[in-house]
């Protein structure tokens, strides 16, 4: 299985104890829908091996899991930074109207005032506002994630369409926000 075939998970952030533990940061909406995971994908080297899991605690602030095999704090510290996988099968089918973050990487942008603008580059979350992120002009633009802003996503043409607000591709088109020269242009 490869990569293209899974989304992100997570990642092993740090040992938990002296028993083969690990804590473990989710980048997920909805963390407690994984409390009966029974195996992950973690990417060790580029490569993506199995870990059946044995114990895993949803919590808050970080979550902690157990996997077989791993039995003390040398072997889980092997695996420490190392990031989680899941199969894609394993995600819901969502409506036309939304989709996951990690697929619409490289789609083109088209909105209905300026027709086709660029390709998604990145999604950033934060607390606050996720953002969409595309180059355009040789500049990166961050695009709002909203129901008002971005409408829906064609998945077989791998576009994804918009609704800028007034002003928002000016506001990073003005002088000083160039990216730097080793910047990706062969997404204008």
């Amino acid at each position: 299985m490869t990569k293209e075939d899974c989304y992100l998970l997570g990642r092993l952030t740090k040992t938990h104890g002296l028993k083969g533990e690990l804590t473990i940061w989710l980048d997920v909406d909805y963390p407690e829908e994984y409390e009966d995971l029974d195996s992950v994908l973690v990417e060790i080297k580029g490569e993506l091996v199995p870990h059946f899991v044995e114990e895993i605690q949803i919590r808050p602030n970080k979550s902690i899991i157990k996997f077989e095999d791993i039995n003390s704090i040398e072997a889980a510290q092997k695996i420490v930074n190392c990031d989680l996988y899941l199969p894609n099968d394993n995600l819901e089918e969502l409506d036309d109207d939304q989709f996951y973050y990690h697929e619409i990487i490289d789609f083109d942008i088209v909105d209905d005032s300026y027709g086709k603008l660029g390709r998604v580059s990145a999604v950033y979350t934060a607390e606050v506002q996720d953002l969409i992120a595309m180059v355009y002009q040789n500049k990166e633009i961050l695009i709002p994630i909203s129901d008002e802003i971005v409408k829906t996503v064609d998945r077989d043409k791998k576009e994804l369409y918009t609704s800028l607000p007034q002003g928002l591709l000016e506001v990073y088109l003005e002088e000083g926000n160039e990216l730097p020269d080793d910047a990706d242009e062969d997404e204008q």
